[in-house]
């Protein structure tokens, strides 16, 4: 399968946990060798203004970040593109579900998934999105920025249960009729890490139920790394995530 992953990835732009040195590398570890990395280029002006204010793309450029978080921007947007004819994962940092239009939290600056989304949208190339948050935390940015829209429906699992939380997620790609289903895909709760609910075999049942729900409507799905902290299980959760989007 194709991951979009680019070596400025590695970067250390800041002192937040998703910023951390080796979290990175330790994703591109575990996937070496069976996955072919594809690289990206940064999204333009144009794609991310699509989305956010030009006072907030001011202030990333203010806070120094502006170039890592348009590559982060772009992988997602290569990721999209890969993702209309087959399943895609791409690998970025910073992540984007906390970026709303005129403002960022959560370790964020831009919304990777809303300008990937938005852009294919803008070009004709979908007309319904589904997205899938798995992320420990609220994905708002991805709903203050594309609830409205008209052409996304967003799931935000919270079940405390994770037999419940694996069934909503179930239920819900089940019903779906999205022709685009994107995933942003937050692997901070893990039993492992910070939310301590999920196992590593549920990132792959749920890459398999995003891919069966694209496959059922005839369209595409892609996946973003949003958060996911504790670096000696982040990579093998990813390819967990990949190997179930695989899976025929």
């Amino acid at each position: 399968m194709k991951v979009v992953y680019h070596e400025d990835y590695n970067e250390i732009y800041s002192s937040d946990p998703a910023s951390a040195a080796g979290r990175i590398q330790a994703v591109e570890m575990a996937l070496r060798g069976k996955v072919s990395f594809v690289t990206p280029l940064p999204a333009s002006r144009e794609d991310i203004l699509r989305v956010h204010t030009a006072e907030h793309v001011k202030s990333v450029e203010r806070e120094g970040v502006y170039d890592i978080a348009a590559l982060a921007a772009g992988g997602a947007i290569k990721a999209a593109q890969i993702g209309l004819t087959e399943p895609c994962f791409a690998v970025i940092r910073p992540p984007g579900h906390h970026a709303s239009s005129g403002s960022a939290w959560g370790f964020c600056y831009f919304n990777n998934m809303a300008i990937a989304l938005e852009k294919l949208k803008s070009e004709g190339k979908i007309k319904k999105a589904f997205i899938l948050d798995f992320d420990l935390h609220f994905g708002d940015g991805n709903v203050n920025i594309l609830s409205g829209k008209g052409y996304v429906t967003i799931l935000n699992p919270t079940a405390s249960d994770r037999n419940e939380y694996l069934k909503n997620v179930q239920n819900d790609l089940a019903q779906t009729d999205a022709d685009m289903i994107a995933v942003s895909a937050g692997f901070d709760n893990h039993e492992a890490d910070w939310g301590g609910l999920l196992k590593t075999e549920d990132y792959k049942y749920m890459g398999k139920l995003a891919r069966d729900a694209s496959r059922r409507n005839n369209g595409g799905c892609f996946g973003i790394l949003e958060g996911g902290y504790n670096h000696n299980v982040l990579g093998k959760n990813v390819l967990a995530f990949i190997e179930g989007l695989e899976e025929e």
